[in-house]
């Protein structure tokens, strides 16, 4: 029954931004970190994740008219056109894509949109966490600095970061076991 609800919470939601652009926030809001956590798996560069999620979300709400409810959840399509982004994008670099490779990577197995919703969770997560513990993470597992570049930036020992990690690493796990449950 709740799937049903959410089923149709999100077809009101798409038909209200269809009618009236301005309500396409909420969709974006919505499914903003799904979309991410999909482009950031296929893309190395973080800059590069960035500008795939926001043309994708450029061309959803371009193109958001012709969208047809089919009983597919939203971010099905959403994958979809972020899907072809990227493919065009390795293309554009001159990378040779397979077309079995090009299928593949515009159709997301059960497994992976699994895997896209707990990171989509995560960061959802990382942004609950107390200030320090935080920003230790982003700089850490996102910009991927070392120990001693974290320290310096934030201004603390080496000791110091690797215990404010700890505590984010250790309330994370705690919080998604809780998400999972």
């Amino acid at each position: 029954m709740k799937a049903l609800k959410k089923e149709a919470d999100e077809r009101l939601l798409i038909e209200a931004a269809q009618q009236d652009p301005a309500r396409f926030g909420e969709l974006y809001e919505l499914h903003f970190e799904r979309v991410y956590a999909y482009v950031v798996r296929r893309v190395a560069n973080r800059t590069e994740a960035e500008d795939v999620t926001a043309e994708a979300f450029h061309q959803a709400l371009a193109n958001l008219k012709r969208f047809e409810w089919r009983g597919i959840p939203f971010v099905a399509w959403l994958f979809r056109i972020a899907a072809n982004l990227i493919s065009d994008r390795w293309q554009r670099s001159g990378r040779e894509v397979a077309d079995d490779e090009k299928i593949e990577s515009a159709q997301a197995s059960p497994a992976e949109i699994e895997e896209v919703e707990r990171r989509a969770t995560l960061f959802r997560l990382v942004d609950t966490l107390p200030g320090e513990q935080r920003r230790v993470v982003v700089l850490r597992f996102v910009e991927e600095k070392s120990i001693k570049e974290v320290a310096r930036e934030v201004g603390k020992t080496e000791g110091a970061v690797k215990q404010l990690q700890f505590r984010a690493l250790t309330n994370l796990r705690a919080r998604l076991e809780g998400a999972d449950a």
